[in-house]
This record gives structure tokens, C-alpha cells and sequence, in this order.
């Protein structure tokens, strides 16, 4: 609701009227949530939004990249959530500052991918392993661009294993070092700089994450960490104090 005009009654009957006329749909996982009145309900794109969408946008359906949510099961529904709240706090933050701009990998202009932000990396032991972000964004400071790759964690996975074949979060630290010191955020995608921000679920999952970030042998300057609580306490994710693996250091986004 903090991207739309009006009140918060008034979007609530807008997305009430598109649910029941099918433009858009509640993910059944959150039934337990709609009865007890713990939680505000999600909605996702039902079947006659998205063919509405194709019909005005003049795009296909792979293009918008839509399929039914409605089955989506609690986990996956809690970490999307988590992303696009995330993604809100940046651009809210953008629209408050004339001299920050938001940009979409649309920005980009890179063509011929169908997928352009899956890519595999050789981190090293004969592993060759994917990287995925949850999302891609950009900031222009007054010309001057940087890139960010979105981590939001939910804490469902280990933060290191002995067995790199299996996933942790310090799979993921693998693999970003590896593209930073491969040189493919360049030759890929022509970033000059990029950094990787991760969101998490607690003080204490940061700063598991912040160890395996220092066991780094390089590219600690790339990370930056923050928990979910602190963001939504503060709620301007350009202003507030993001952690980096050094003790006691912190840098801001802008």
C-alpha cells in the first residue's frame, strides 16, 4: 500500500472487488491467517488479471512470467513476501530523493538472454554452481550507477556445511566472490561495481552470515547485511546502517 494513492480502506475494497472477480487470487497457504485475523492477507495474479495484462501490455505469458500461486506452499509465500517488501522500502526510499533514481534490469538493454540473471560459477573443489538472486535492481546516484543483488533470508537453510555440494548460505558467498573475481558482472552484464545485500531473519542469523563472510579469501567489500526488524523499524533502507563482514563497520546504500 505504500506505492498507492489513497487510503488504506480503499485499497483494501480495490483488492476485495479484483479477488472476487478473479483478476486476482489468495494464496490458500494463508487460509489460517484470513480466519484468525493475525495477518494481512497476500494477493497474487489470478487468471483473468494476467489475461488482462496480455491483452493490454501486448506481452506473452512467458514474458510476464505468471503462473497460478494459488498452491504456493507457507515457505515460499513468507520469502516473496520478504523480497517484495524489500523492494518497496528501495523504491519509497527512491521517490523521496531527487537525486537517486531506481533502476530495473530493464536498464540493462541485455539481449539475447531468456534468463539473464541465472548464471553458473566455478567456485573452486571441481564445483560449478548456480547463482540465482532473489532480485536485481540498480541506484543512479546523479549518473553514477551501481548494482545490488538481493539475498532475503528466511533462515530455512544451514549457514555452512562441510559438504559444498550441498546448499548454505556460504554456497551463495562462494559464488558471488566468484563472479566478482572472475570478472563476470563486467563481461556479463557491464557493471562497473556491484554489492550484494542480504536480509535476514535475526541479529544473530547476521551475524552467522558476517563468520562466513570473513572466511572469505577475497571480495569481503562486496556484502552487506542487515535484519529484517532493524529495516522495518528504521524504514528508509537508504539511510539506515547496513553491516559489512568488518567488525564495527557499516556503510550506507546511497
Amino acid at each position: 500500500m505504500s506505492l498507492c494513492p489513497g487510503s488504506r480502506q480503499q485499497v483494501l475494497r480495490r483488492l476485495q472487488r479484483l479477488f472476487h472477480h478473479g483478476y486476482l487470487e489468495r494464496p490458500h497457504c494463508q487460509i489460517d491467517y484470513y480466519h484468525s485475523g493475525s495477518r494481512r492477507i497476500a494477493y497474487g495474479l489470478g487468471n483473468k488479471g494476467a489475461a488482462w495484462l496480455k491483452h493490454t501490455l501486448s506481452l506473452s505469458f512467458h514474458q510476464l512470467e505468471w503462473k497460478p500461486k494459488g498452491n504456493v506452499g507457507r515457505l515460499f509465500l513468507e520469502h516473496a513476501l520478504l523480497v517484495s517488501d524489500i523492494m518497496v522500502s528501495v523504491e519509497v526510499a527512491c521517490r523521496n530523493r531527487n537525486n537517486i533514481r531506481l533502476l530495473s534490469p530493464d536498464d540493462l538493454r541485455i539481449k539475447n538472454m531468456r534468463e539473464p540473471f541465472q548464471w553458473r560459477v566455478d567456485i573452486g573443489q571441481r564445483q560449478n554452481i548456480g547463482v540465482i538472486p532473489d532480485r536485481v535492481f540498480g541506484l543512479d546516484f546523479n549518473g553514477q550507477q551501481s548494482w545490488y543483488c538481493l539475498e532475503a533470508d528466511r533462515g530455512t537453510m544451514p549457514i555452512t556445511r562441510s559438504n559444498l555440494n550441498q546448499t548454505s548460505f556460504q554456497r551463495k558467498l562462494l559464488a558471488y566472490e566468484a563472479t566478482w573475481s572472475q570478472n563476470l558482472h563486467r563481461t556479463r552484464f557491464g557493471w562497473q561495481r556491484f554489492r550484494v545485500l542480504t536480509v535476514t531473519t535475526s541479529k544473530q542469523r547476521v551475524q552467522g552470515i558476517k563468520d562466513a563472510c570473513h572466511d572469505l579469501a577475497h571480495g569481503h567489500g562486496l556484502f552487506l547485511f542487515l535484519d529484517a526488524a532493524a529495516l522495518a523499524a528504521h524504514g528508509d533502507v537508504l539511510a539506515i546502517q547496513w553491516q559489512t563482514s568488518r567488525p564495527e563497520r557499516t556503510n550506507l546504500l546511497a
